[in-house]
């Protein structure tokens, strides 16, 4: 892309004939739209918008004459986001070599919560594993052919909502009214006493840059222990968890 930009505006110049420059444009503009449905079917998807402006430019100038086709209609949304925010009608913005594919939507909407999934799962691993056996068994039930597609549809969606937003996934005590709270929760054996005790010991010892600071993080560490009544063996393991969370 980056070498037909350099002399986009100067083929007959550079000694092509008018043949050979349509078909080095067609060329560019199918690898350049492969590459945005593997990033789309990857959930590494970019919209143009955050690419560099001289970059951009040089797309819109001379790859693309037509307007561009977004993936989203809702600016820097991702495709989880989107179907977060509009259920199956989400796949009608994907793009049309992929929406018409049926098994192309499926694998596409199954990446890209396959994705959010390991990203989250630091915040949450009990939960997020308990998200991953859910949409591993959906896939399964898809390449079995067991339910319609409609069906499949509405089950994918629903464990979208559930993995971006764990607060609608399960059924957590009104005093756990943080993602952290919910975090400890799970991840303590769905024991609120332990959670709010572990939180509460965090909030009250944790100090500004505690994580990079080895006496701070000691602190934090003991005040851990403390309320977990002496449960070595899970203070550290808590004490990582408690790390990932980005209210402390």
């Amino acid at each position: 892309m980056r070498a037909y930009a350099d002399i986009a505006s100067e083929m007959a110049d550079a000694g092509y004939t008018e043949k050979e420059a349509t078909s080095a444009k067609g060329e560019v503009t199918f690898y350049e739209n492969l590459r945005n449905e593997v990033k789309l079917h990857s959930g590494d998807a970019i919209d143009l918008k955050q690419y560099e402006p001289a970059m951009r430019h040089l797309i819109d100038t001379y790859i693309r004459a037509e307007e561009s086709e977004k993936v989203s209609a809702f600016d820097d949304m991702s495709l989880v986001e989107l179907i977060v925010d509009r259920g199956t009608d989400a796949v009608k913005a994907l793009p049309k070599s992929i929406r018409r594919n049926k098994e192309a939507v499926a694998e596409a909407i199954e990446n890209n919560v396959r994705k959010l999934i390991i990203d989250e799962s630091p915040i949450n691993p009990k939960y997020y594993e308990k998200m991953s056996e859910l949409l591993n068994a959906l896939i399964k039930q898809r390449r079995q052919k067991a339910g319609n597609y409609e069906e499949y549809l509405n089950k994918i969606v629903e464990l979208t909502k559930k993995a971006k937003n764990p607060a609608t996934g399960g059924s957590y005590p009104g005093a756990l009214n943080t993602p952290a709270k919910r975090a400890l929760y799970d991840n303590l054996g769905k024991n609120e006493e332990l959670a709010l005790a572990v939180d509460n010991a965090v909030r009250e010892t944790s100090q500004d840059d505690w994580r990079g600071n080895p006496f701070k993080l000691k602190k934090v560490k003991y005040a851990i222990k403390r309320a977990l009544k002496k449960r070595e063996d899970e203070a550290e393991q808590v004490l990582e968890l408690v790390k990932n969370q980005n209210e402390y």
